[in-house]
């Protein structure tokens, strides 16, 4: 099965210049004097990857049994992955750790493009996969489905749809990357989410297991 994966990747790593996210909203990378988001991660936690390979097959396990609580499939095609401070430390330091980065500004910078998918607070930040075995019909279904981002959402305890913010720079306008990444703005966990786009509607309740993390994150990005 193919699958489309948040960098880094272990079959396939873009050089730094070519990272997938170097677009994701810029504008927050420019350094400034608003306070740093409680759940982002700071340039204090991040370990050279010397230091880091020392204890990274552990942290992988601790990162793998995370994200087992947090993603959920949506149909045949759609996949998921909620993101929070734990996770994108680990993807900054494997990207750092792939790429052997020792430059100050080239580490603040992946810290920076990575926080970017986390949100603001009050805000879930979110990977959605498009998992397209077909190899050839991924670029037709990519271009017909063009807007899906559009139409995820995510249900609240009181019925209410909060459908995800996205980056514009994700779609060439025709067609839609196989990685997307959304942002719920909500003020409690969702109990369930859902997709609105024509011919793959779907609602899927979300589990306890799934609920009770989602509470924890969003209560982080508060704190």
């Amino acid at each position: 099965q193919c699958r489309f994966l948040l960098a880094p990747m272990k079959k396939k790593v873009l050089p730094l210049r070519s990272n997938p996210l170097h677009h994701l909203n810029q504008h927050n990378l420019m350094r400034s004097n608003i306070p740093t988001p409680p759940h982002h991660v700071n340039r204090s936690e991040v370990l050279d990857y010397k230091t880091y390979e020392e204890n990274r097959d552990e942290k992988r396990k601790q990162i793998l049994a995370i994200k087992r609580l947090r993603r959920i499939h949506l149909g045949n095609y759609l996949t998921l992955l909620f993101e929070n401070h734990d996770t994108i430390l680990y993807q900054i330091q494997e990207m750092i750790r792939v790429e052997k980065i020792v430059r100050e500004s080239d580490i603040q910078e992946q810290i920076d493009t990575y926080n970017a998918l986390l949100g603001k607070p009050g805000q879930l930040g979110c990977t959605l996969l498009i998992e397209i075995t077909e190899e050839n019909q991924r670029q037709l279904l990519l271009t017909e489905w063009n807007g899906l981002q559009k139409q995820i959402f995510a249900r609240l305890p009181n019925d209410k749809k909060i459908y995800a913010e996205y980056d514009s720079a994700q779609t060439d306008g025709r067609r839609l990357s196989a990685v997307q990444y959304l942002t719920f703005e909500v003020d409690e966990a969702p109990t369930a989410l859902g997709c609105d786009f024509p011919g793959m509607r779907e609602t899927i309740e979300l589990d306890t297991n799934l609920k009770t993390s989602l509470t924890e994150d969003l209560k982080k990005t508060l704190i």
